[in-house]
């Protein structure tokens, strides 16, 4: 029975190693400019690998310490968690599968559409409540200031690859026909009505184009682009779970007969 305890607590302490990938997915998210500015994801991922680590730490004090009722608890509420975990990737991946950008002509860098973009998204940055929250912390950054001290011809500018942010944010849609003078500084709109975003960019450093669709776009994007690279360390680790929580079950189990065992025996001398 000793040996199978030990088993169990070995077990449970890769569980422990393994909500180290869930925190730090949430750690990175937060420490990521986008996701800072608006704060949807990164603690419900934190908080989940948090009760992950407790619930491990107590399967491995159970399993070493050989306290029945703790691995019982370890084993009931870590299936809770491992649903849980499940039900944020397959969320994550349903929100993240639609967006991306399209090409004009002329133009390395991509345009961002916010139709293209699943409506649980649009919803978190089309109220004009949260939407002004989350622009004053966008124009706080120095993500269009970069762009004027990096490109100085129209040309190098045009074949840029720009960030999401920086081609949402920074400058006017291209099909407006705005004449480059600086990355953020375009005069003279051939077509002003050619999309309501053209209305909207004011070359003011504070305002420039982060009260258009646009720029709500290009943060859909870079949030869409960070949420599915955590989501693919969330379903790694999701995996390894399981089939270190299925080791755990069957460890548990055999610990079981052989105590049931073991006390036949003992009745039967």
């Amino acid at each position: 029975m000793a040996v199978s305890n030990n088993v169990i607590g070995a077990i449970n302490f890769v569980a422990v190693l393994l909500s180290i990938p869930i925190i730090g997915a949430g750690i990175w998210l937060a420490t990521e400019q986008n996701n800072s500015c608006v704060k949807i994801l990164q603690w419900p991922i934190i908080i989940l690998g948090v009760l992950i680590l407790a619930v491990a730490l107590a399967g491995f004090v159970g399993g070493f310490c050989r306290i029945p009722w703790l691995l019982i608890f370890y084993l009931v509420a870590m299936l809770v968690l491992i649903i849980l975990l499940a039900s944020l990737v397959v969320f994550i991946y349903m929100v993240t599968v639609r967006g991306s950008g399209h090409l004009e002509p002329s133009r390395a860098y991509l345009e961002y559409n916010l139709d293209d973009f699943s409506g649980w998204l649009r919803r978190r940055v089309r109220s004009s409540y949260k939407w002004e929250r989350i622009k004053n912390c966008l124009s706080s950054t120095s993500t269009c200031a970069q762009l004027n001290q990096s490109y100085t011809m129209a040309l190098d500018f045009f074949n840029a690859h720009l960030t999401p942010l920086q081609s949402g944010c920074c400058k006017p849609p291209t099909q407006c026909g705005y004449t480059f003078e600086t990355p953020t500084y375009w005069v003279a709109p051939i077509n002003n009505a050619a999309d309501m975003d053209c209305l909207k960019w004011n070359n003011d450093q504070a305002e420039l184009c982060y009260g258009c669709n646009s720029c709500k776009a290009g943060l859909l994007e870079s949030l869409r682009t960070d949420w599915r690279r955590a989501d693919i360390v969330l379903l790694i680790t999701l995996i390894a779970l399981v089939s270190v929580y299925l080791m755990g079950c069957c460890s548990f189990r055999n610990a079981k007969t052989e105590e049931l065992f073991r006390k036949y025996q003992q009745g039967y001398t």
